[in-house]
């Protein structure tokens, strides 16, 4: 055995541990459902509004026109 058997060993040893901690670091992210649902609502907010936060108005025109669709189901029901 050479002398730069042991650190070469101990390198990929190190090398495979970071590996390691990045996946499990990973896993962990992915199964962290509270923090991904929180993510996801941020992500849906900043969609929906302006950098004012008010609706945005692809949100209001589409608001409208469910309204508008609902009101109308609930006139045609009741003639």
């Amino acid at each position: 055995m050479s002398t730069s058997e042991p650190e070469r060993l101990a390198a990929e040893v190190e090398a495979q541990r970071e590996q390691l901690a990045e996946t499990v670091d990973e896993l962990q992210a992915r199964l962290d459902v509270k923090a991904r649902a929180h993510e996801t609502a941020h992500d849906v907010a900043d969609r929906l509004t302006t950098d004012q936060g008010r609706p945005s108005p692809a949100v209001i025109a589409a608001g409208a026109g469910a309204l508008l669709l609902v009101g109308l189901l609930v006139w045609r029901r009741r003639r």
